[in-house]
């Protein structure tokens, strides 16, 4: 008999074949490869906004109001003559923070209260889920725009607001992940051996249920992003003369037939980073799919 073929992999360690083929993988993975491009990018130019920053963003020139984009002005200028491309540049930090932790914030207190209410079940869910149905018959956006009012506008208490409209959604993902996980076979064997409830959920359900959660994250900075921008467009959000990409847009909607400039590119940053991470997310459902093979 001929002997078995085998291939440079074959002689490599378990563990060096495994990373070997989780990245060639992520190189095969387009969604994955250019949401993080997106996203690095714009996460780079948020750490150096300072410094990628050509005018100071909230300083007036009288002398250079709705000049159209230019070499000198690429974003052209608003009707106050700051420099648009500036102000963009600058808005980058809050918007990125604050979509970001409009999204950590209800998904740690979404997965800690699905898990309890899913774990424990009886009188434990219901009083949880019922605290679900309370919140969530409130309109999402509406909710969102009452706390703020109510709180005082803010790029804070924005974040406020979302996390605690939002914190459902996970809860609810979560709930239902671990109603399935706990009577599994691994679950069990962790009971019979005295395993506490604490070390059970934290050790061997929840990452074994988490990875729907984190791709569903990804997906909902978007989200975030997007109603922080509706909410600066609004006055509730960043005040002036604070730069952010709603609050910019807003700015720029009464010049709409002269200056288009004011309000077009900050809607394409938004865009943007929509578009970035949303691939991110579609890439990580890919990469995190159970086995998944190359």
């Amino acid at each position: 008999m001929n002997a078995p073929e085998t291939t440079w992999l074959s002689g490599m360690p378990r563990k060096l074949r495994s990373l070997t083929s989780k990245e060639r993988l992520w190189r095969r993975n387009r969604s994955l490869f250019w949401g993080s491009l997106v996203v690095a990018a714009f996460v780079l130019i948020a750490i150096l906004a300072k410094q990628l920053s050509p005018y100071n963003p909230i300083e007036q020139n009288w002398e250079n109001t709705l000049q159209p984009p230019s070499w000198q002005h690429l974003c052209g200028t608003d009707n106050y003559g700051r420099d648009v491309f500036s102000r963009i540049i600058s808005a980058t930090p809050l918007d990125l923070t604050v979509a970001v932790t409009s999204v950590i914030l209800p998904l740690i207190v979404g997965v800690i209260i699905g898990t309890v209410a899913g774990y424990y079940g009886g009188i434990v869910d219901t009083l949880f889920m019922r605290l679900v149905d309370i919140v969530i018959a409130f309109p999402f956006l509406v909710l969102i725009i009452t706390i703020v009012a109510v709180l005082g506008p803010g790029m804070q208490n924005v974040v406020l607001a979302v996390a605690a409209a939002s914190w459902i959604i996970y809860a609810r993902l979560v709930r239902g992940e671990i109603l399935v996980a706990k009577n599994l076979e691994y679950v069990v064997a962790a009971k019979t051996l005295g395993f506490s409830d604490l070390r059970i959920m934290a050790r061997h359900i929840l990452p074994n249920v988490i990875t729907s959660t984190i791709i569903f994250g990804a997906l909902d900075v978007v989200l975030d992003l997007l109603v922080a921008s509706s909410l600066g467009f609004l006055g509730l959000g960043a005040q002036p003369p604070t730069p952010e990409w709603g609050a910019i847009i807003s700015e720029g909607r009464g010049f709409m037939a002269s200056a288009w400039w004011i309000s077009t590119f900050p809607g394409i940053a938004i865009i943007l980073v929509g578009i970035g991470f949303a691939l991110l997310a579609d890439g990580l459902a890919d990469l995190l799919r159970p086995g998944q093979e190359v």
